[in-house]
């Protein structure tokens, strides 16, 4: 099956199908090597004081 074939399919899907889908493709890329490593050195920040506060998190998203 093509990237366009697997394309059209989940285009045919419904909302849930589609979320299913994303959450998958989520908990693939969280398993590489690469992704591991960032995830690594973010949590290194925070231990190190180097994050932000939720009210700053909010502030940046505009939420």
């Amino acid at each position: 099956m093509s990237v366009e074939e697997v394309k059209e399919r989940i285009a045919k899907m419904n909302a849930r199908q589609r979320r299913e889908i994303q959450l998958y493709l989520i908990q693939l890329r969280s398993e590489t090597p690469a992704w591991k490593r960032e995830a690594a050195r973010r949590n290194r920040e925070l231990l190190a004081g180097q994050g932000i506060t939720l009210a700053e998190a909010r502030k940046r998203l505009g939420v």
